[in-house]
């Protein structure tokens, strides 16, 4: 195979596009933590709530009367960003949408309304 084959992916046969486990690298490092960030937020409701309450009541002073409120949100976002079993769930869904996607062409965004 010349360099210029390589280059554009023909050695690999464009296998990402047949192997329905491949992830790209926009997948990996921008999708299914975006997805986890909105999974956490609905886990994590309660600390969410919590923090939003206090700064609508806190005004410009949130940064100093809120930080229990941030703190205990962090931990708990944290505590599911990095979860190893967390992270395989999420991508397991994912890979579940994009698979029905490839096959229906519906986004899960036009799906739900």
């Amino acid at each position: 195979m010349s360099s210029e084959q390589v280059q554009h992916g023909h050695k690999r046969g464009f296998s990402w596009e047949n192997d329905e486990n491949f992830l790209r690298r926009v997948e990996v490092d921008v999708l299914i933590p975006k997805k986890m960030r909105d999974k956490a937020r609905v886990e994590c409701k309660e600390y969410v709530d919590a923090f939003t309450d206090c700064c609508a009541t806190s005004g410009v002073g949130m940064v100093v009367k809120c930080r229990k409120e941030n703190s205990a949100l962090k931990a708990c976002l944290t505590k599911y960003y990095k979860d190893p079993e967390f992270f395989d769930m999420c991508k397991k869904e994912y890979l579940e949408e994009r698979k029905e996607f490839r096959t229906s062409g519906v986004r899960q965004k036009d799906k739900a309304k």
